[in-house]
């Protein structure tokens, strides 16, 4: 007797035209679910959740730009701290680049650090 084995089946990759996975999948909507309603009942809450949001980014935004040229401390996971100067971000805010970046091994002239391994920054004003 033959036993039935599972098999994984991913999600259609990034379309050619597009940066992410087909919006249609599963896996998609499972994990990118978004609050925003397209109904014209919920057109009011959508539109103070998006102005909310709106301002989310341009703080966020303004918090980068504040941040040029100071010393910015990184809390990345396993307790891990390191100190550098705050250089600039790419257009997606996935990567920062830094300079003379102080790790617990060293310190690196220039760096770039993945946003996903930051838990937080903190720098003076």
């Amino acid at each position: 007797m033959t036993t039935p084995v599972s098999v994984v089946r991913l999600p259609r990759g990034p379309e050619p035209n597009s940066r992410g996975f087909d919006p249609k999948s599963p896996r998609f909507i499972a994990l990118c679910r978004t609050s925003i309603s397209t109904s014209q009942a919920d057109a009011e809450q959508s539109e103070e959740e998006q102005r909310a949001r709106s301002e989310l980014r341009e703080t966020f935004l303004r918090c980068l730009l504040s941040m040029s040229n100071k010393k910015v401390q990184f809390h990345l996971y396993e307790k891990v701290k390191m100190e550098a100067t705050f250089g600039a971000s790419d257009i997606d805010v996935l990567n920062f680049q830094v300079s003379n970046l102080h790790t617990p091994i060293g310190v690196q002239k220039e760096a770039m650090i993945r946003c996903q391994d930051i838990i937080s920054f903190a720098f003076d004003v």
